[in-house]
């Protein structure tokens, strides 16, 4: 009886249960991955279907402050310098692994090959990715989008193929963290076939 009692003001209070997660919060991910042939897209911009590429995949590598999974805003028309953190809304995961989860997930969708940089096979070039912002940026307190920004380099070895800068802004539809996850699902969705037609491009094959 004592520990149920324990246990029921830890929830109050907010606190963290014991190997759990903490009280009161909510969790957000980029939800399901939509269905084979739909476009990703942003504000009604349709972006052209994704192509088949074969890949190894290193973990995603975030900015220091986007190492953790607290959902960061930052308010434009106060402190633009200044990245906050939501109270009590997380990301299921660090974004940057959401991210490099979506883009296995949506190679191999097209038909393509994701391979792990741990324990992949070693004919397959290798994609680095770093993040270097993950943001609901509100621009006004009635206006706000979600914004993304990467830097995906592509070795065949140590041999530095090619580098690219990705970014992308999608318009949040409610000014809060859930609106913000969603906007941030969809920039991610969009420039991960940035990415992708990107790759496609590129020598692929030893």
């Amino acid at each position: 009886m004592q520990a149920l009692l324990l246990c029921g003001a830890l929830l109050l209070a907010g606190c963290s249960v014991p190997g759990g997660r903490a009280a009161l919060a909510n969790y957000y991910d980029f939800g399901p991955l939509p269905a084979a042939g739909a476009h990703a897209s942003i504000a009604g911009t349709a972006v052209a279907p994704q192509p088949a590429v074969a890949v190894s995949v290193a973990e995603v590598t975030p900015a220091a402050w986007l190492d953790s999974s607290l959902m960061y805003y930052r308010l434009l028309y106060a402190d633009p310098q200044q990245p906050r953190a939501y109270a009590q809304q997380r990301w299921a995961m660090q974004p940057a692994d959401l991210f490099g989860q979506r883009l296995k997930a949506r190679i191999a969708q097209a038909g393509g090959v994701a391979a792990s940089a741990v324990d992949g096979p070693t004919n397959l070039p290798l994609l680095r990715i770093e993040a270097d912002d993950f943001s609901h940026v509100f621009e006004s307190p009635e206006k706000s989008h979600g914004s993304i920004a990467l830097r995906a380099s592509l070795y065949n070895g140590r041999t530095l193929l090619a580098q690219k800068s990705f970014a992308a802004r999608a318009p949040a539809t409610s000014n809060d963290a859930a609106g913000g996850a969603r906007a941030l699902a969809a920039a991610s969705d969009a420039v991960i076939a940035d990415m992708l037609a990107w790759l496609a491009g590129q020598p692929l094959k030893r």
